[in-house]
């Protein structure tokens, strides 16, 4: 078509026209490139295919899901029930065996892993995927044909169609810090369930986790042990849900420590103990913590106290300050003892 009929037909302005026009000028060179791409065993599902993953379209609408999927191995995975276990790249060892576990209780329902090929929980959760028989979906942060030593090292697994690799970027784009976090809203776009294991207040994961409950999804957070350092509690406290070890949900405010199996809840007789303190006067966690030399983070503590009845907030921005509740009852603070 020339330029008359894209404004007179289609109402093109004048940089709709520059782009069109541009596009004109590559057509050549994206044919020879699309050649190459069919040639060498990958494939091109653009946004009105019937291969392209309905998951996908659902998480992000119209508006957000990428033009082009650019795939290598079995396209059918895209259309499989899925989730996505997130978290940090430098994830402590509990993070990597609650990975390791959630993974393989989803290969045992039969659910792809979506994974995202950083080193840490993403490589965990696709590595125990294929330890456990099952399957998975490769998001990259790069082109995809500049994957050439994850194609050598996952071959069989793509050949025997249990692994999927997939980008949504220039095939032949480099890794660069700024697609690994345009991929993350990918890799939860792709997933039915999202699982995050460990996060800290920034990177890709916090930033995948806060985008996802802005959209109202469900996002489960495992619920951190006493002495972790992490953002997880955060998480849970701004709407994600916390889980346990095996991703069951537990009641938020609960201070656990997560072993295979087991789940370790707070004592009676701690919880006794912090409201004794503060049947005396108002205090802050901190203050909580010296006086019972408790060897909790500030953190864990103004979590629990959060989620005690019996409590609440009276000073509102940091440090927290907590007091009993006023039943105009004696008899009532007495029976918490």
């Amino acid at each position: 078509m020339d330029k008359a009929t894209w404004r007179g037909v289609y109402s093109l302005d004048d940089p709709d026209i520059a782009q069109l026009e541009k596009a004109r000028e590559q057509v050549a060179g994206n044919a020879f490139l699309a050649e190459t791409l069919l040639n060498e065993g990958y494939e091109i599902i653009p946004v009105n295919s019937s291969d392209y993953s309905t998951i996908l379209k659902s998480n992000l609408k119209a508006s957000h899901s990428p033009v082009i999927l650019y795939v290598k191995g079995n396209k059918r995975l895209l259309k499989e029930d899925s989730i996505a276990i997130v978290g940090s790249r430098e994830a402590a060892e509990l993070s990597l065996r609650f990975t390791d576990n959630i993974a393989r209780m989803a290969i045992k329902r039969n659910k792809v892993v979506v994974s995202g090929f950083a080193k840490g929980v993403d490589r965990q959760a696709l590595d125990s995927a294929i330890d456990a028989k099952g399957q998975s979906i490769i998001v990259l942060p790069q082109g995809i044909m500049t994957f050439s030593s994850g194609y050598n090292e996952y071959y069989k697994e793509i050949v025997k169609g249990n692994v999927l690799v997939l980008s949504t970027f220039s095939p032949k784009a480099p890794w660069h810090r700024e697609l690994a976090m345009a991929r993350n809203p990918i890799i939860y776009g792709l997933a039915n369930e999202i699982y995050v294991a460990e996060s800290s207040e920034k990177g890709g994961t916090w930033a995948g986790v806060m985008d996802g409950l802005r959209k109202k999804r469900r996002i489960f957070v495992r619920q951190p042990d006493l002495h972790e350092q992490n953002a997880n509690e955060i998480l849970i406290g701004k709407g994600a849900i916390a889980v346990d070890f095996d991703g069951k949900e537990i009641q938020v405010g609960s201070l656990v420590v997560s072993e295979p199996e087991t789940i370790y809840t707070t004592t009676e007789s701690l919880e006794k103990k912090i409201l004794a303190v503060l049947n005396g006067k108002p205090a802050t966690a901190k203050e909580i913590l010296d006086r019972l030399s408790l060897d909790l983070t500030s953190q864990k503590l103004n979590s629990l106290l959060r989620g005690l009845d019996q409590v609440e907030v009276i000073k509102s921005k940091k440090p927290y300050k907590f007091r009993l509740k006023d039943k105009n009852d004696q008899v009532y603070q007495k029976s918490l003892f």
